[in-house]
């Protein structure tokens, strides 16, 4: 048994100096370890306050003032006389802001059913909340309706995240009267987006798609504005800090007439066509009218799919534009520019004269190219040729030419070339040439194939407003000006219109054949030519111009249309072009009504409407149309004219 320690006989496993020790040791390492963290506190206390003292500020800052972008208003579109063509008008729109919605998938299946949003509408919401900065808020659904508000209203408080707001968006007064013109904006696509200029679109939705509102985007896109609000812990504003105001983008004047366009398409109700009307001293484009259109308003919130679908699937195609992208033969109507083209090549005089029989052929080739006139003309030079629109001299002509040389005469009016108009999607058309042929079809060039060219048929095809443009061109005696829908502009960026002339047709002819081409196409309406119906009822000026017709559907040499038998969609499309006054031209004009058969009589009133109006009405101050109302087309009073083969 082991004995117990006492005083006298202290434990020898015990050693009191040793535990003291230790203790004292533990007792520092504990106070320095203390000490250790308290001043890694301290320190981290002072950095923060010190150093970071800024970045927290603004942190703090965030959670209750917001940075909000103000979306700038579009400019405005008047016409040439002041009348508003395309306004901004406040519409409501549902956003959501992602810092202050704790689940976005949740929220977004709550809304769907609030704002009838389909699968659609979500997936593009989708993608834009990836693609965007956190900050930004993502707009749900443009141009609430009453019912949509009601809905939202009711369950506002469960949606954190969500609201709504007052916008400016793009309203187009006279629906479709300019639709083809001033196109429409829509929402920015995801390919847009990464394009655009962050800062510059900030809090903007729609950008121009179409026409003069996509040509002119930059103009007409402002500068965005910035303002800072205080809100509580739901997201809602409580008062307004600061405000920078946004800047409206530029106005722009055009040179369509109101009054003119809208009389051409009261004209053309009911049918298919295009008219393009040019001034020929300046190039602004007084009227361009496609008809059937569209009402361009419900692109700008986004149009409904079945609205969509009906537009683009019906047979008479109101989203295409006729004017700069329909194709088709011009027909008799080229026959001045070819008339004169024989002039600049020396292959005929105004006292050259040919005894038309009816028909044309190729030497050493018995195959006949018929006239309109099955028992020919007689003896006709180049004048009356135009004023009676004798194909078997134009067969001659075209014979004598080649196409390489029509080509590059043609040229010089435009023709096979979009014109350069101050709108996107223009088609050039077709102007043949060998080098075109073997390009385009792997095949050479034959003989046969110029002479139905050198009427407007066979591969020639030109647009409405390509057409107008060469007129134009006629009027002002080898002139070229560049066809354009803007006057002027006003805002904060500067802009300069080209109103000058950017050159001549190279005529190796007399300055005087312009003079007497001039009086040939006058005499297509003031002589016995083949629009002697239009001088009815002129007063105070005469017109010049050119009938024609374009086969829609092939038939064999010598033989005629049975229109009663044949579908009217395969009917000729009806041609005029021409300019007036005949010796001051004010305005130069091509008219299409497609399938109008005949040319003096479908299309040529139409003409004869747009020169009246320019010549006694459009420089008039006409009070009326200041208060001018969204047009209803109504049908043109019925006309009896004469008709013939153009």
């Amino acid at each position: 048994m082991q004995p117990r320690p006492s005083p006298t006989h202290p434990d020898p496993l015990k050693n009191n100096a040793q535990e003291a020790k230790i203790f004292k040791h533990r007792v520092f390492f504990c106070a320095f370890v203390i000490f250790l963290c308290f001043s890694t506190l301290i320190f981290r206390y002072g950095y923060l306050q010190i150093f970071e003292y800024q970045t927290y500020t603004t942190l703090s800052q965030s959670n209750r003032i917001k940075l909000q972008a103000i979306t700038p208003p579009r400019g405005y579109i008047y016409d040439r006389n002041g009348i508003l063509l395309a306004d901004n008008r406040p519409i409501f729109t549902a956003i959501i802001n992602r810092q202050e919605t704790p689940d976005i998938e949740t929220t977004l299946k709550q809304v769907t059913p609030i704002f009838e949003l389909d699968q659609d509408a979500i997936s593009k919401i989708r993608r834009r909340i990836i693609q965007s900065h956190r900050f930004e808020p993502i707009t749900l659904k443009l141009n609430l309706s009453e019912a949509d508000i009601a809905r939202f209203s009711e369950v506002s408080y469960l949606l954190k995240g969500v609201s709504i707001e007052v916008k400016l968006a793009r309203y187009y007064p006279y629906g479709d009267l300019f639709a083809h013109a001033l196109g429409y904006v829509g929402r920015i696509s995801e390919k847009e987006a990464a394009k655009l200029d962050a800062e510059r679109y900030a809090g903007t939705d729609l950008i121009g798609k179409t026409g003069i509102e996509k040509y002119y985007e930059n103009l007409l896109q402002g500068k965005a504005g910035y303002q800072q609000v205080e809100a509580n812990a739901h997201g809602e504003i409580l008062r307004l800090l600061e405000r920078t105001e946004p800047v409206r983008g530029n106005d722009l004047v055009l040179h369509l007439d109101y009054g003119l366009q809208k009389m051409i398409s009261e004209q053309l109700a009911g049918r298919r066509g295009a008219v393009v009307a040019i001034d020929p001293t300046t190039g602004g484009v007084l009227a361009f009218v496609s008809t059937p259109s569209f009402d361009p308003n419900p692109f700008v919130s986004g149009v409904p799919n079945s609205l969509y679908q009906f537009w683009r699937n019906h047979p008479d195609t109101p989203l295409y534009n006729r004017a700069s992208q329909g194709i088709y033969p011009p027909g008799s109507t080229i026959k001045p520019f070819a008339g004169m083209g024989a002039l600049h090549y020396g292959l005929t005089d105004w006292e050259f004269k040919i005894r038309d029989r009816g028909a044309f052929s190729i030497p050493g080739d018995n195959h006949l190219f018929r006239d309109w006139k099955k028992t020919g003309h007689g003896i006709v030079d180049l004048h009356r040729a135009i004023e009676i629109s004798c194909d078997t001299y134009f067969y001659t002509m075209a014979y004598k030419m080649g196409v390489d040389k029509f080509h590059d005469w043609m040229a010089q009016f435009g023709f096979g070339a979009v014109t350069g108009i101050d709108l996107s999607g223009e088609k050039s058309g077709t102007l043949p040439s060998t080098a075109w042929k073997r390009k385009a079809l792997n095949a050479p060039w034959y003989t046969g194939e110029m002479i139905s060219v050198g009427i407007g048929q066979g591969y020639f095809t030109s647009t409405p407003l390509q057409l107008a443009m060469a007129t134009a061109i006629i009027a002002n005696k080898g002139q070229h000006i560049t066809p354009h829908l803007l006057k002027s502009t006003t805002g904060i960026q500067d802009y300069q219109v080209n109103n000058h002339s950017d050159g001549y047709v190279k005529f190796a002819g007399s300055p005087q054949d312009w003079d007497l081409m001039h009086k040939a196409m006058r005499d297509v309406v003031h002589g016995r030519g083949t629009a002697g119906n239009l001088r009815r009822d002129l007063v105070g000026y005469e017109m010049a111009g050119k009938t024609g017709t374009a086969q829609v559907k092939g038939i064999k040499q010598g033989q005629r249309y049975n229109e009663k038998e044949l579908d009217e969609r395969h009917w000729d499309h009806a041609w005029f072009m021409g300019f007036a006054p005949a010796d001051n031209p004010q305005v130069a004009v091509a008219v299409l009504v497609e399938n109008g058969k005949h040319g003096n009589s479908a299309a040529g009133p139409i003409a004869k409407a747009v020169f009246d109006y320019v010549v006694h009405q459009m420089n008039r101050n006409i009070n009326a149309t200041t208060t001018a109302t969204p047009h209803a087309i109504s049908n043109p009073s019925p006309l009896t004219l004469e008709t013939d083969h153009e």
